[in-house]
């Protein structure tokens, strides 16, 4: 059995937990949004044609904002097709589909209400610019009184959306990219379009578009730039990461979290170098407006020709990917990753929510139900509040292709008052770790709840919920909590390739 310590103190705070960090991602892209959160005709479709069964579970996984509408689809968007009645049809090039535009930004709109989640919408910057984002803006969030405004209320919104997070763009940097730009071009668009859209609105949050992930030959370089052109004038600068298994390397795939940490990192320096150099007093934040498990090798490699060599067809099924015990458990380090650089870290977002990559997936005129990837996301979500405190971790180790010497052990802490919240992965796939934790700091009463996901029984890591089986992995009681009488320490024994969570009440202050 292997070990580690884990120690934390009320005092010593990284920040206070965001729930911007738990957000995630609609495109208009494959089924997520038809036959994804919209289906008319569906025997739980509400009167405005939105699915039932999937707000349900959209509400139970717990978002608290939505990024929308793309993502790749947005650079050869135009939102005019997407309000009002008369709605053409138009070619989707970015995925190979065709947009009926049935759903818009008020539809939209109305459906993010019903789900108590925030928008955060992405501007043209692909084939379109300055103009078009402020018209959208001036559409969406002006009272009254002129002709984009009346516009909105001649279709049905009488009250400005209020849309308060906007991005410009979307992966810029990339030459899959629809209007593909270098970072001086990209650059100098975004730093006008920020101006402008801040003269509409000096309201809003912008979201400036970062590395399309830390491969990319422009990394580092590409934020430099962009950022030297618009640092003082925009809020947040975007960062997606994607991980997923390579044959052979479970090591480095459970150790995904460690490079997501150092790609934070990176761009944090970026940012401080910028501003320093400028004489900015600002904080930009880091947006992470995608991240997720998805297994981009067999996409490309099997996937995408036939896709894009095809017919022209409305929602295909489009990375579908179904995810695993070992997806989820990473998924759950990637939530501690963002929790751990919650000082560096304003908004995240899992990409996508329904079908596409998704920890929900749906079936034409069927049912909903819960990947393996549900669980970490929810439950991270409706626990961690308050402060995040600063965790030391002194564990067993183990070496990996891509990340060199890592800890068995992934954790953060977050505390409020009333309680302690320990988020916690054993990245070893055969035995478990008996994890000591130091409570000294921050005492506790009692053990309110203990849940960990791991292989069902049998052990089969690569178990999933699909449509005929929808419930073989799901949480379950972790047993094995035990707290000294003083509340002091804490012993918890997690299971081999683990996710789990321990809540623990806090002891009152003397």
């Amino acid at each position: 059995m292997f070990h580690a310590r884990l120690s934390i103190t009320r005092d010593d705070i990284v920040a206070p937990v965001s729930p911007r960090l738990f957000g995630s991602f609609v495109e208009h892209m494959g089924r997520s949004v038809y036959t994804g959160i919209y289906e008319p005709g569906h025997p739980t479709a509400t009167a405005d044609g939105f699915r039932q069964d999937v707000l349900d579970l959209v509400r139970e996984l717990n978002p608290s904002l939505i990024r929308y509408p793309g993502g790749n689809f947005v650079s050869g968007f135009r939102w005019e097709d997407s309000v009002g009645p008369d709605r053409p049809t138009r070619l989707d090039v970015a995925w190979h589909s065709v947009e009926t535009n049935e759903v818009g930004l008020h539809e939209f709109a109305d459906w993010a209400e019903s789900a108590g989640v925030e928008i955060m919408q992405a501007v043209n910057l692909g084939t379109r610019g300055i103009a078009e984002a402020a018209a959208l803006l001036e559409y969406s969030n002006h009272p009254a009184g002129t002709a984009l405004s009346d516009q909105r209320q001649a279709n049905g919104r009488t009250e400005p959306f209020g849309i308060r997070v906007w991005c410009l763009g979307n992966e810029m940097d990339g030459p899959w990219q629809i209007g593909h730009k270098t970072a001086e071009e990209y650059g100098r668009l975004a730093a006008e379009t920020a101006r402008v859209m801040k003269w509409v609105d000096p309201t809003i949050e912008l979201v400036v578009a970062g590395s399309s992930n830390a491969e990319m030959p422009t990394f580092g370089s590409w934020e430099r730039t962009v950022l030297e052109h618009t640092a003082e004038l925009v809020d947040h600068i975007s960062l997606h990461a994607y991980y997923e298994e390579k044959p052979g390397d479970l090591g480095s795939f459970l150790a995904s979290g460690v490079g997501l940490d150092r790609f934070i990192g990176d761009v944090a320096q970026i940012i401080d170098e910028v501003t320093v150099e400028q004489g900015l007093d600002t904080s930009i934040g880091i947006s992470v407006d995608e991240w997720n498990v998805w297994y981009q090798t067999r996409f490309n490699e099997v996937d995408k020709e036939p896709l894009f060599a095809g017919d022209w067809n409305t929602q295909p099924r489009l990375i579908e990917d179904e995810y695993n015990v070992s997806d989820a458990v990473v998924v759950g380090s990637l939530l501690i990753s963002l929790l751990r650089n919650s000082d560096r870290v304003s908004m995240a977002n899992l990409a996508q929510l329904v079908n596409v990559i998704a920890p929900i997936r749906s079936e034409p005129n069927g049912p909903a139900w819960r990947q393996t990837t549900f669980f970490p996301f929810a439950l991270t979500a409706t626990a961690a509040h308050g402060d995040v405190l600063a965790a030391t971790i002194h564990s067993d180790t183990y070496d990996t292709r891509e990340h060199g010497t890592v800890d068995l052990l992934d954790a953060a802490v977050t505390a409020t008052d009333e309680e302690i919240v320990l988020f916690l992965v054993n990245r070893s796939s055969s035995d478990p770790l008996t994890l000591e934790v130091d409570l000294a700091g921050a005492p506790a009463d009692s053990v309110l709840s203990a849940q960990s996901l791991f292989a069902p029984e049998g052990g089969d890591r690569f178990a999933a919920n699909t449509v005929d089986h929808q419930n073989t992995v799901h949480p379950v009681d972790l047993t094995d909590v035990t707290l000294a009488d003083d509340g002091t320490a804490a012993t918890v024994v997690l299971p081999a390739l683990s996710w789990s969570i321990v809540r623990l009440a806090a002891k009152a202050a003397a």
